[in-house]
């Protein structure tokens, strides 16, 4: 019996210690060492970024050491001349996403860090850099801090998104409610939005260390804000960041515009994010000797910063159509920018809704792959 109780009991020990030992396997140590030496780019570099051109910026460190022999990642971190860190203006992880001693530096990134740092297009100034190393956690960050001097091209860098924020805007100040724009072409955005008594700056993103940009009253530029007076107004804005062109212009209607009585049936309040609605309207198609038409297209009415007005139909892609049915594509309903013929580029309405009543909404907003519109029966 004591042999079997002592035999137990070396049993229940070598359990305590070989979990115990897989515990600290497991969990390991999180210190690190920090970097203690910069290679790259070397001290006071000056960098001219070509206009236009691709390329990148090198950026290399001495290896921190882990206390566990582990792993370290690594994250470089920009400031202002004068800054300490402590608010930085850009950092990013390393190579490999932070597991590589070197970071290649692409020329937008550099461009980007520029623009942050409030150097303005064909003018330079210096930016200070270091690196951050961690287990994902214990930061540690070196003494070591190294100062090159960059050289902005002529022009703006061009965002990959750009979103309108502002206490004039729908979303108000809050950036996580910023309207986006749709892009056009390269380095060109429009939005369909509304805009009050307020103001109202462009930026790139939502989050995260942001380019700003305004409108100044005859160009597009960095930083600022643009000032709104008056009512409430439905706007279009145009943007184009390769030479710096921004224009306002008021929409002041939307109509839906029946074909065989050549006219606007009724008009579509704007209700938000670039979208207007008809609500419920009787929908009547016009009796001919052939049969029922039922074609239509939209107009929208504009009006210039100097009060001239313009109009626009938007239409089908296709000179003619078939009537819309159940099963039809949604690819139908694009709306593209067309002449004012009376019978060209229009839509058909569904058979099925001649003598009915439907529910129109027309959709100019980045939601949607192409500007388009729902009729829906009700």
């Amino acid at each position: 019996m004591k042999n079997i109780f002592y035999s137990l009991l070396a049993g229940i020990v070598a359990l305590v210690v070989i979990t115990g030992c897989k515990k600290d396997k497991t969990l390991g140590s999180t210190k690190v060492s920090p970097v203690t030496n910069l290679f790259l780019p070397e001290d006071g570099k000056y960098v001219k970024i070509p206009s236009g051109a691709s390329g990148s910026l090198s950026f290399e460190w001495e290896q921190a050491r882990a206390e566990d022999n582990g792993l370290v990642l690594y994250e470089v971190v920009f400031d202002k001349e004068g800054g300490d860190f402590s608010k930085p203006l850009y950092s990013i992880p390393s190579d490999g996403n932070g597991l590589y001693n070197k970071l290649t530096l692409s020329y937008s990134d550099l461009n980007k860090i520029a623009t942050l740092n409030g150097i303005k297009p064909q003018e330079s100034g210096k930016i200070k850099w270091t690196v951050m190393s961690s287990k994902g956690v214990n930061v540690q960050k070196t003494d070591l801090v190294r100062v090159f001097e960059v050289e902005r091209p002529a022009g703006f860098e061009v965002p990959d998104a750009v979103y309108l924020t502002g206490s004039a805007t729908e979303g108000g100040d809050d950036i996580t409610k910023a309207v986006k724009f749709k892009k056009t072409a390269d380095g060109k955005f429009e939005i369909f939005t509304s805009l009050k008594a307020g103001t109202y700056h462009l930026v790139d993103g939502t989050t995260g260390n942001l380019l700003v940009f305004s409108y100044d009253g005859t160009k597009l530029v960095e930083g600022g804000q643009t000032t709104v007076t008056g009512d409430k107004k439905v706007v279009k804005i145009n943007v184009s960041f390769a030479d710096a062109l921004f224009k306002t212009t008021e929409v002041t209607s939307v109509g839906l515009w029946f074909a065989a009585d050549n006219k606007i049936w009724f008009d579509l309040p704007y209700t938000s994010n670039g979208t207007w609605e008809s609500g419920v309207k009787p929908i009547v198609f016009h009796q001919e000797s052939w049969g029922r038409d039922e074609r239509y297209k939209f107009k929208f009415t504009f009006k210039d910063a100097a009060g001239k007005t313009t109009v626009q139909f938007y239409g089908s892609k296709n000179s003619d159509n078939n009537a819309a049915n159940g099963s039809t594509d949604p690819s139908y309903f694009y709306m593209y920018p067309q002449n004012d013929s009376q019978y060209d580029f229009c839509f058909k309405f569904n058979h099925d809704f001649d003598n009915k009543s439907a529910d129109i909404k027309v959709m100019f907003n980045s939601t949607v792959p192409e500007y388009t519109h729902t009729v829906t029966a009700n």
